[in-house]
């Protein structure tokens, strides 16, 4: 899907119920697929991007995404 350029997101549904927190799929599919950390932070942002939020909450995301991608160099 990703090399397809298809927007492309990883989501957690009932966590408390089946396990499965956000950040445990983050890296199962990480893992699973051998994604690079770029391509990770790619699909975190289109989870902000094409989400419900307010645009204000986006933005907000979107910049803490961006913090954290710049303090993590060269990492990613």
């Amino acid at each position: 899907m990703i090399e397809q350029n298809l927007v492309v997101t990883i989501n957690s549904d009932d966590p408390a119920y089946f396990g499965g927190y956000i950040a445990d799929n983050y890296l199962a599919v990480q893992q699973a697929l051998g994604l690079s950390a770029a391509e990770i932070v790619a699909i975190a942002r289109a989870s902000i991007e094409h989400s419900f939020l307010e645009r204000n909450d986006k933005k907000r995301l979107a910049a803490a995404l961006a913090a954290y991608v710049a303090a993590a160099r060269p990492n990613f």
